[in-house]
């Protein structure tokens, strides 16, 4: 499937979270940022997610609906995702990631830019304070992220693909989207 581009209008989904709550995509009430992650456990994407945790608050108040997706089994990620204060989505195999054109590849973890990540998030892990992934992942280990921004009208306002396991927005990144959309 090829890469959405900002100003696509997005046809409307409906997912279904780990909890059972239906997530409509576009939403009227306000935009929806879609994260799409690696898979349940990942050292990566745990420290990416505590720090959209953390800031919460903040993302909600800019009117921003969280939804991230991993491609892990559903019973899986519930275990991970549990104290999340968002909806996570899973997607075993890959449907909607290939909806969005969302890929994986080796570089996902060559690439030296993600290596301060995956030590911190691997060490962390050990020390306990993240619970540490199944040792097959169905999906692989070589997703990449990807994030988009999507309007309450279903036009998509801004997209990234990541080049490496670590290439995400951050959340004044994603803030930073958001106020470009205000202008």
């Amino acid at each position: 499937m090829p890469r959405l581009s900002p100003s696509t209008i997005l046809p409307r989904h409906q997912f279904l979270s780990v909890t059972g709550e239906h997530i409509a995509v576009p939403d009227p009430h306000g935009m929806v940022h879609l994260q799409f992650r690696r898979f349940a456990g990942c050292p990566i994407c745990n420290l990416h997610l505590q720090a959209f945790v953390a800031r919460h608050a903040e993302i909600t108040a800019a009117g921003v609906r969280e939804v991230v997706f991993f491609h892990s089994p559903t019973a899986e990620l519930a275990e991970h995702t549990a104290d999340l204060p968002f909806a996570t989505v899973a997607d075993p195999d890959k449907e909607i990631y290939r909806q969005f054109g969302v890929e994986s590849g080796r570089r996902a973890l060559l690439d030296p830019r993600a290596w301060p990540a995956i030590i911190r998030g691997s060490l962390l892990t050990v020390a306990g304070r993240f619970r540490a992934p199944a040792g097959n992942q169905a999906g692989g280990r070589l997703g990449l992220p990807a994030d988009f921004l999507i309007g309450p009208d279903g036009v998509v306002l801004a997209t990234k693909y990541g080049v490496h396991a670590d290439d995400q927005w951050t959340v004044d990144e994603l803030l930073t989207q958001v106020a470009a959309t205000e202008r």
